[in-house]
């Protein structure tokens, strides 16, 4: 796989668009790092951690009256293509309805978080 935040972006879109209650993927800490981002903002109910040597990552979807609350995922920053932004130029997604993840020295979070401790990074996508 040479894009793991694609695939779970991608595995996420399909579960939410299938009606799927949970998705399953393997482990790695920058996809743990933007699910714990995604359970933050409210896009999902829950993140767990399963197994101890071969870990998988569980990601409960979230439902508003059998509709998805994540109505859109769009990846950034390609492995072919990176794509990086400063403090002063990180984008707001949809007007600030929807949420911008980046990669930054301190870790993964959100654009208003990297904006107000004035760090830039590498634009990984947009949630909304």
């Amino acid at each position: 796989m040479s894009d793991p935040i694609s695939d779970l972006l991608t595995r996420i879109r399909n579960a939410s668009r299938a009606l799927l209650p949970a998705v399953e993927l393997p482990h790695s800490r920058i996809k743990e790092g933007v699910a714990q981002i995604l359970k933050s903002e409210g896009y999902v109910s829950e993140v767990s951690v399963e197994g101890k040597a071969i870990k998988k990552l569980k990601i409960q979807l979230k439902y508003q009256d059998k509709k998805a609350v994540i109505e859109g995922l769009k990846r950034i920053s390609k492995p072919g293509l990176r794509k990086y932004v400063g403090s002063t130029e990180i984008p707001r997604v949809l007007g600030g309805m929807g949420v911008s993840i980046l990669s930054t020295s301190e870790g993964i979070m959100t654009g208003t978080q990297a904006k107000k401790k004035n760090l830039g990074g590498e634009l990984l996508c947009y949630i909304w």
